[in-house]
């Protein structure tokens, strides 16, 4: 039975590819005629069909244009194929709107599912949503009473007849709002009773569900954003630099038709010998030479390029997939190019946008210092007691004594727990009882272990802090909480929660103790805990001097305060019955609980503070100093709140003690300062402005930005804004679902692989495993990419020039009338074969200095930046380069041949000869020319450059003999052309002498540059300047305001908690080992 819903059903079945077997022929070949030079070549063809016009056959086109067309569709059917999500499984696509369906434990959630039932009590279901928000801790979702107690068997879901109202599909991955009618009764529902599409359920052998939302519907897609076609700067520059060639090939076959017709006027009617049999004057005769010039200098735009660039951008890929040094052994996670279309954009990065959570942390929480009635308590190097300098003992505290201990858990000051052991301070007793009372985890049995299920990474590290200083969790029920205080077991009625929500910034629970005294524990951010605390509380100055000028700020740490108070039998009997109205209320009901709970919490007692370490990934400091002096911005892009993403900006020194903070609130005020503020920090809690360019002006100006509260669709507009207004080459990087849209917004998407989840690496165009490994991709291989790119783009205008023009100055002396100066064969295969290795081996293997001193000067990035290596200035220096060379090689062998006489009497200075020694001459020019342009030799490329020459000669000679002439009497004409021309001694000096003035300019402005304009590659042989060191971020003694609240900025589970459910104990798999973040010694980058 499939219920009624608000809405037209929809199927299960979504599109992560770009083609399918119809659409694949097509949608590709409008892809790839999108290429100007494509659609070129195609019309070309056309032209070179109709025989008054061409001079050239037909196949000397279609074959090269055949090829291309073919292998650049191989290419991109293998990248779609890459990129189809794993875990689609082609049963999801038969999934409708109001379909009941049954999920096994592991089983990736194929829709948005209301939760029906489960296997465990009162229908717990646990699951993963690694693929959805990055976070790899279990959560937990519910159903309501009703279906756990009636829809357990197969017959009565059958049965199932409810009407489901609720909102329209949207984006909202933190909201649902529905109800249930069923039975003439309305059950409200919302995203606590939702299982979302991209989880996994664990640890729940089975579960019923409801389809609300399918295919394209579901949240997550809503949150994935559309596929884009990526093209780079490079690509689009090509394409107006073939526009370009368009209009001067145009011009000049222009005026070379009317040079034809004139001449035609003037000399050809006249001659008697070129009469052809055709009356036809002058003009259309003109008319035919101009669409012939077209044919024979269509080399200009060489259709071999866009082969060679894909190969060179396949091999640069597989370079990157091959690279050892961006392999994590620990995940056996290799780098992987995902696509192979962008690896030269990888150079010219200006923006970086990451995520925080899962992308520059490691997700992992540990519990490293507190402050309990004024006193600090955790690791210090050294400490000043009566004027002496006390060293604190480096081993961890031994819990050996606590049979209930982690054994992970490691503390640093042996005072604390031989204060607790005591049992003297009754407030640290408290502290430690709090923090195993007021939380919303959920703890199960495994074998003789406790496993905590939390709500984020945070509260399980204060749990555990506490369960390690004898204040165990041990169990709760639905108004029951079990603790061991010490060696005593107690359990506490819990009469109400009060959930954490970003308002609130705090919960509290309110106990009832055995011995019937009520107690309001409540923890929070300091900010708002302040403000509620009694005026007899104690130790509020010397608690906020620990907030502020301790070690609490200088080393980043997550912190929070502690606090309780007594309430009255007859304060909270009050208090209850208001919190019940506002409970059940249909409108607004998350605004009147909150009014509620500032009823109760107040005058309360503050007990100290905890600091909390969200650990970095392994190198990301050091990485975002490297980029930040490649010129690269760095902006951060995270769900969290302000204070977290504070604290990791300071932690991964993306922000200093000596830079200016602006807020949201202050920003159009301080509009007119963040201009000239180099060192500022701009902090966005609300994203848009009115005038979105002033936003992004004023953004652009800081030093480094941080979005905090920022949803998926947030993301990818902040990331849609830069490159709008700034015009900026953009990269994105995350690791969840949640970034999928940012990642495939921005001109290039990374995606973090690993524990995270695979949606953000299945929607990127790279992953890799570590942040770290960033530095490398860009300033290593995007770097390699671009100058290999731009250096064969360079060659190839430059060489086809120098081909191609030839024909022009043919043209003054063959009467204007579209005739070769090669041999048909000479010109079909002189892309394919005579010089094309060694520019593809340049394009694939060259570096102008190695990989160590490419990340040890970041500085060598800027030219990818600045696009200095590949422009219009660039292509018009390559266009007279190829005109001078085809002015020496046409002119130099003119004249050799207008005067001479052979050894053996005889005058070669036929057409053939001609053509056989210019082909010669600019065969091998342009093989030295690549190899004055290579800076890293290896045997490849000398085999290259000579076997290049080597295999000109051999075919030369095979379709010049006689043999093949008689096989093939109309298509091999030069018989014996290349033996009569080549054996005479004189023509081997002209092609030597021809040669030497067409690389002796060449020669002596490199040898110029590098000794007088030397470029910044250059300059890193010679020694460098050091640069001076910069003092640490973060200095004992400064004042710096960074405190945290250390929650996840998700709700917890208070209403799973208070909604009357007891939950079981199961056994669970353990969560990997949490080892200590390596401390990497800060080392400043080398300037030049």
């Amino acid at each position: 039975t499939r219920p009624v819903t608000g809405w037209v059903q929809t199927g299960n079945a979504i599109k992560t590819y770009k083609y399918n077997v119809l659409t694949f022929l097509p949608l590709n070949l409008f892809e790839q005629f999108k290429r100007a030079a494509n659609l070129y070549f195609l019309g070309l063809l056309i032209l070179q069909v109709i025989p008054q016009i061409s001079t050239l056959p037909w196949y000397t086109t279609l074959v090269p244009l055949v090829l291309v067309l073919s292998i650049t569709a191989m290419k991109d059917l293998v990248d779609d194929l890459v990129s189809v999500c794993v875990f689609q499984e082609s049963k999801w696509r038969h999934i409708q709107v109001g379909d009941v369906v049954r999920l096994k434990k592991n089983d990736f959630i194929p829709a948005d599912i209301l939760l029906l039932s489960s296997s465990n009590p009162n229908s717990l279901c646990y699951v993963e949503t690694a693929e959805l928000d990055g976070e790899t801790n279990l959560k937990f979702k519910m159903g309501l009473r009703v279906t756990d107690e009636r829809l357990q068997e197969e017959s009565q879901l059958a049965r199932f007849d409810a009407l489901i109202e609720c909102e329209e599909p949207n984006n909202r991955l933190d909201k649902f709002t529905g109800t249930m009618l069923w039975r003439r009764e309305r059950y409200p529902l919302d995203l606590d009773n939702m299982l979302l599409r991209g989880c996994k359920i664990r640890n729940t052998d089975f579960c019923h569900g409801l389809v609300i939302f399918a295919g394209a519907d579901t949240k997550i897609m809503r949150n994935g954003g559309k596929t884009r076609f990526k093209r780079t700067k490079i690509d689009e520059l090509m394409n107006y630099m073939v526009y370009t060639i368009f209009v001067l090939l145009i011009l000049v076959a222009a005026g070379l038709a009317i040079g034809h017709t004139f001449w035609y006027e003037e000399i050809g009617s006249k001659a008697w010998y070129l009469y052809d049999g055709k009356d036809e004057d002058a003009s259309y005769r003109g008319f035919l030479s101009f669409w012939g010039y077209i044919i024979v200098l269509n080399t200009m735009v060489p259709i071999s390029l866009y082969v060679s660039v894909e190969v060179i951008r396949l091999g640069q890929s597989k370079f990157i997939n091959w690279d050892l040094q961006m392999y994590f052994p620990e995940k056996d996670t290799p780098a992987k190019a995902r696509t192979t279309t962008l690896n030269e954009q990888l150079g010219q990065i200006e923006y970086i946008f990451s995520d925080k959570t899962g992308t520059l942390t490691q997700n992992i929480m540990a519990f490293k210092k507190c402050t309990i009635s004024g006193q600090t308590y955790g690791y210090f190097p050294v400490m000043y007691a009566l004027g002496r300098s006390v060293f604190i003992s480096r081993q961890p505290v031994d819990f050996s004594w606590n049979r209930y201990a982690d054994r992970k858990f490691q503390f640093m000051d042996h005072s604390l727990v031989a204060l607790i052991r005591s049992r003297k301070d009754k407030d640290a007793l408290e502290f430690f009882k709090l923090l195993s009372l007021c939380h919303t985890v959920m703890v199960e049995q495994k074998e003789d272990d406790l496993v905590y299920q939390a709500a984020s990474p945070d509260e399980g590290a204060l749990v555990t802090a506490a369960r390690n200083f004898g204040y165990v969790f041990l169990s709760r029920t639905q108004d029951t909480i079990t603790i061991r205080e010490m060696d005593q077991e107690t359990t506490y009625e819990m009469l109400a929660l009060l959930d954490f929500n970003s308002d609130r910034k705090r919960m509290s629970i309110i106990l009832r103790a055995p011995d019937g005294r009520i107690r309001l524990y409540c923890k929070g951010a300091d900010t708002v805990i302040y403000e509620r605390l009694s005026p007899n509380s104690r130790h509020k100055q010397s608690t906020q001097d620990a907030l502020d000028v301790s070690r609490f700020a200088n080393e980043t740490l997550r912190t929070l305060c502690l606090c309780y108070r007594d309430v009255s039998r007859d304060e909270y009997d009050a208090w209850a019955r208001k919190h019940k109205d506002a409970s059940v209320t249909m409108t607004d009901r998350e605004a009147a609980l909150d009014r509620v709970y500032e009823q109760i919490e107040n005058n309360l007692m503050l007990l100290g503070a905890t600091a909390i370490e969200d650990k970095l990934q392994d190198g990301v400091p050091e990485t975002i100093a490297k980029l930040a002096k490649a010129d690269i911005k760095i902006w951060v892009l995270t769900g969290d709140k302000k204070e977290t993403a504070e604290n990791i900006g300071f932690s991964c020194e993306l922000l200093t003690d000596d830079i200016c903070f602006f807020c949201q609130q202050q920003l159009r005020a301080a509009r007119r300062h963040v201009f000239s503020a180099f060192n500022s920090w701009l902090n966005l809690d609300v994203l848009f402005f009115p005038v979105q360019i002033d936003f992004v002006d004023m953004a652009c100006e800081c030093e480094a930005v941080i979005c905090c509260r920022v949803t998926p669709k947030q993301k990818a507009n902040v990331v849609s804004l830069v490159k709008k207004y700034k015009k900026a080459v953009t990269l994105s990087i995350g690791d969840g679902a949640n970034d999928v849209n940012m990642i495939k917004t921005a001109d290039i998407g990374v995606g973090i692989s690993g524990q995270e989840g695979m949606q953000a690496v299945m929607s990127s165009d790279y992953a890799f495993a570590q942040f770290r490994y960033l530095q490398r991709l860009l300033l290593v291989h995007g770097r390699w990419s671009y100058i290999r790119m731009c250096k064969f783009l360079r060659y190839f205008f430059y060489k086809n020039f120098a081909f191609t023009l030839v024909h022009f100055w043919y043209s003054f002396f063959s009467g204007y009338s579209s005739q070769v100066a090669y041999e048909d064969w000479f010109i079909t295969i002189y892309n394919v074969l005579y010089s094309s290795l060694p520019v593809l081996l340049v394009g694939l293997l060259d570096q102008d200095v190695n990989d160590k001193l490419s990340l040890k000067f970041p500085k060598l990035y800027l030219p990818g930046q600045q696009g200095l290596l590949f422009n219009y200035k660039n292509f018009f220096i390559s266009l007279f380069h190829g005109i001078f060379t085809s002015l020496i090689i046409f002119f130099i062998p003119y004249g050799a041949f207008l005067q001479t006489m052979g050894q053996d009497g005889e005058a070669p200075s036929d057409y053939q000869s001609f053509a056989v020694v210019t082909a010669s001459s600019l065969v091998i020019t342009v093989n030295l020319q690549i190899s004055l342009d290579t800076s890293y030799w290896t045997f490849v490329n000398c085999f290259a450059v000579l076997g290049s020459i080597a295999i000109y000669f051999g075919i030369m000679f095979d379709i010049h003999s006689a043999g093949i002439h008689v096989i093939f009497p109309s298509i091999f004409t030069f018989t014996g052309a290349a033996s009569n021309a080549l054996r005479q001694p004189y023509l081997w000096l002209t092609i030597i002498l021809t040669v030497g003035i067409s690389l002796l300019p060449v020669i002596c402005i490199q040898f110029l540059h590098k000794t007088i304009w030397p470029s910044v590659g250059d300059k890193v042989s010679s020694p460098a300047s050091q640069e001076k060191k910069k003092p640490p971020a973060f200095q004992r003694g400064q004042r710096s305001r960074r405190s945290a609240y250390a929650f996840s900025h998700s709700r917890g589970y208070a209403d799973l908690i208070s909604s009357g459910r007891s939950i079981r104990r199961r056994p669970a798999a353990r969560g990997g080992p949490q080892d200590s973040i390596r401390e990497v010694p800060h080392r400043e980058a080398e300037n030049i």
